[in-house]
């Protein structure tokens, strides 16, 4: 190495944010960053002094995960805790040569301060929470004003008013907006409204379903290709979601669905603002407000290794959980006359619910939310052969599927083993019959996934595969 590339070097060591670690492939501390002592607890001659057998013993590194790259010879990420009581977030990568590990580059960012942050905004919202429900004061304009916006989401339950106050606050921000909840409950009409509020409102609002796109294309789809960047490629290239959301709102629901090697791309466009084609050496700018969604526990999936930890905090920038339909009745009413209307104009026809109907109605638990509440009420509307709706059977799942959910076994075609077929082909095939089956007798993806206790995101994917829709 040149004297210039080592100056390069160590100024890139010294100055960086992030603290870094370079360690010989035996466990010898060779270089650290001078930030890092601080970090460590340790002076930096004594951290140079040492390997990483002795940190870990000593409880500088708790654990050390430059061991974890030498057991692994894999790249790796976990949480530290240091021996100063600071929370970091860890990478270390593996360095070759001629086969031989001969280095572990490690760099570790301080979240310590960054968690305090969100402890605040936390309590803050606690207490905004207490203050609502102490007010008992009549509408103020911005009141009267949220209001007016809500009416097309239907939601005059206190907790669901306190959620689109928080978002109609953020909303001129660009500040990463996080959604959870069950699925159904309006993550992506929430969204919708957030982009409406915003100053992006005259930029597109791209909506992207993480579970939809099949592995193999997620690059091409997100990022977009040059020409010729692969086989079957369009002849003039493609700009991909992340270009199309230019100027406006980029919705990617199901996050948790995303791809690790995509997670670790799409951290690198959130933080450097740019992203490369397929196919392309040429960076190219993106502009966009990011919204992502989804209904699964992300801290656990960081927990269990499917999640990127450094992502999940880039996301996590305003946290807004949605509550399952069951947890605010008081929005059904407004809910079910909304979708009643958009019904009758729909098939031309006036049609009114039966009074029995608004018992079965309120007293459900709808664990489809109001996804599974339109779908049961599109069926009601349909089957009904007057103008007043009855109750379609079966009625509405509550907690747990009834008893007389369709049984589904294989269709006789598909009992015996084919000449020829594999045990892959067979069960393939079983899963089709079942799957065209369901769709025929249940009315929802969320329904499905209920009866065969996978996922929802899953069987939207199975459905996509075999190219089967519900019929219901």
């Amino acid at each position: 190495m040149s004297e210039i590339d080592k100056c390069v070097l160590k100024t890139i060591v010294e100055t960086a944010n992030d603290h870094f670690f370079i360690v010989s492939g035996e466990g010898q501390v060779l270089d650290i960053s001078p930030g890092a002592e601080a970090v460590y607890g340790a002076p930096r001659e004594e951290l140079l002094g040492s390997s990483v057998y002795q940190l870990q013993q000593t409880g500088i590194l708790k654990p050390s995960i430059t061991l974890e790259v030498m057991r692994t010879h894999q790249p790796a990420q976990l949480m530290q805790v240091t021996g100063t009581g600071r929370r970091v977030i860890a990478e270390a990568y593996p360095v070759f040569v001629n086969g031989k590990l001969e280095r572990v580059i490690s760099r570790s960012r301080d979240l310590t301060d960054l968690q305090l942050l969100q402890d605040e905004y936390a309590l803050l919202q606690k207490r905004f929470s207490e203050h609502l429900k102490r007010s008992q004061a009549a509408p103020d304009a911005e009141e009267q004003a949220l209001d007016d916006a809500l009416d097309n989401l239907q939601a005059r339950s206190h907790v669901m008013r306190e959620v689109a106050l928080l978002l109609k606050r953020v909303a001129p921000s660009d500040a990463n907006v996080l959604m959870q909840g069950e699925s159904g409950v309006g993550k992506t009409a929430f969204a919708k409204q957030l982009h409406r509020w915003s100053q992006r409102n005259n930029g597109p609002f791209i909506e992207v379903n993480c579970a939809a796109i099949p592995e193999n294309l997620f690059e091409s789809e997100m990022f977009g290709y040059q020409p010729g960047a692969f086989s079957g490629a369009a002849r003039q290239g493609k700009a991909g979601l992340l270009e199309q959301a230019e100027g406006g709102t980029l919705f990617l629901d199901e996050i948790g669905e995303l791809p690790l090697l995509m997670q670790t791309k799409l951290l690198k466009v959130i933080q450097d603002g740019s992203l490369t084609r397929l196919g392309d050496t040429r960076p190219r700018k993106v502009d966009f407000r990011l919204v992502v969604a989804t209904n699964q526990n992300l801290a656990k999936q960081v927990e269990a290794g499917l999640f990127r930890l450094d992502l999940y905090y880039r996301l996590n920038v305003i946290p807004v959980t949605l509550p399952p339909l069951r947890d605010r009745r008081e929005d059904i009413p407004d809910l079910v006359e909304a979708c009643l209307e958009r019904l009758n104009q729909r098939y031309g026809r006036q049609k009114i619910l039966g009074n029995q109907v608004w018992s079965t109605l309120m007293g459900s638990d709808w664990p489809g939310n109001v996804r599974e509440l339109e779908n049961w009420l599109e069926r009601a509307w349909l089957s009904s052969p007057t103008d007043q709706i009855e109750a379609p059977n079966p009625h509405p799942y509550t907690d747990q599927p009834p008893a007389n959910l369709p049984n589904i076994a294989p269709s006789s075609s598909a009992a015996p083993l084919a000449p020829n077929e594999t045990l892959k082909q067979y069960l393939a095939r079983l899963e089709r019959d079942t799957l065209e089956a369901l769709s025929k007798t249940l009315p929802s993806t969320y329904a499905i996934a209920e009866r065969l206790g996978i996922s929802q995101s899953s069987v939207v994917r199975r459905l996509q595969r075999y190219g089967i829709k519900i019929t219901t």
